[in-house]
């Protein structure tokens, strides 16, 4: 039984070789990217069972994101490769701060061939939790009907829906993004969001006010993210503001989202207080933005331990 699958597009992420406006850089290195897949290498980095829906492109590029995900433990059973939608592409641009843009070439992505019916229902039988995304429904409105049915197998057979609306300017509107995303929120089990994201959606960005506004819709588990300034938890009528881990050095911010959600997941399959679960992400978020790469930075279950000093890691 796998704990969490997810469903979403992998991409080719050209990440470049030195930093400053993309129109001056001159090199890329190939890697992948995808925030579902991300989130997915990070549970089985922690030591969770993880499944991916998806389809990709039959090319090279597509074999080689297939191979990266056997590669990292996770189920690619679920994974098809279809002729004539290449690979999706991003190109990132990074600045000297960490910051980054994203450039996206996704037009006729391979996940326009999932269908509603093409999901199925014996995987949702075999696991615990449904991660989803705003990226998806954004690729292409065809993409909600097959969401729709998703959720509607998750409830069927009792898996707990976590949602990050991980919403992307580039690819729809705000106006489409608070449209579509504020249906799914009386669905979601755990929300997992930014205050700026649930600002577009619910028009509210006080991470307290967010909390009472996922209250009334049902949610029982709620984790705001605000970046270097921690996050705000709700679970079991308690609300902790859990403060920042402070990282080393910020490198690429890309990727620290998927990590934080991958880190509470962990926290509530296992049963942690809420505390301890929201320092455990918070710990996952600061290590990855140290590490250039999407998913290169996602650490390991020891490695978080490390870090927050429950071992001792002996480096020579």
């Amino acid at each position: 039984m796998n704990d969490v699958i997810t469903i979403g597009e992998a991409m080719i992420a050209f990440n470049p070789g030195s930093t400053g406006p993309m129109k001056f850089v001159n090199t890329f290195e190939k890697k992948i990217g995808g925030a579902e897949l991300n989130l997915a290498i990070g549970c089985t980095r922690l030591g969770l069972k993880a499944g991916y829906i998806s389809r990709l492109g039959n090319d090279e590029f597509g074999k080689y994101i297939k191979t990266f995900a056997r590669g990292e433990g996770i189920d690619v059973s679920k994974v098809e490769f279809v002729d004539g939608y290449p690979t999706s592409l991003n190109f990132k641009e990074i600045m000297e701060d960490g910051n980054v843009r994203t450039f996206y070439y996704r037009d006729k992505s391979p996940t326009l061939t999932l269908t509603p019916e093409s999901l199925d229902e014996g995987y949702f039988q075999q696991a615990k939790i449904l991660h989803i995304t705003g990226i998806y429904p954004a690729i292409d409105s065809a993409n909600i009907a097959v969401f729709d049915r998703a959720i509607e197998l998750a409830k069927k057979y009792g898996l707990k829906i976590s949602f990050d609306p991980n919403i992307r300017l580039r690819m729809w509107s705000k106006e489409k993004a608070r449209e579509v995303l504020s249906r799914i929120l009386p669905h979601v089990d755990i929300l997992l969001a930014g205050d700026e994201e649930m600002d577009i959606i619910i028009g509210e960005k006080d991470p307290k006010t967010i909390i009472e506004k996922a209250k009334e819709l049902g949610i029982s588990f709620v984790a705001v993210k605000q970046g270097d300034k921690g996050s705000v938890g709700y679970q079991n009528d308690e609300i902790i503001e859990s403060p920042p881990i402070k990282a080393s050095k910020v490198v690429d911010t890309v990727g620290a989202g998927d990590g934080f959600n991958a880190g509470i997941i962990y926290g509530i399959l296992h049963d942690w207080p809420l505390e301890r679960t929201l320092h455990f992400a918070n710990t996952i978020g600061s290590m990855v933005v140290g590490v250039v790469g999407d998913n290169e930075g996602l650490p390991y279950y020891e490695d978080v331990q490390g870090k927050i000093g429950e071992i001792e890691r002996i480096e020579r």
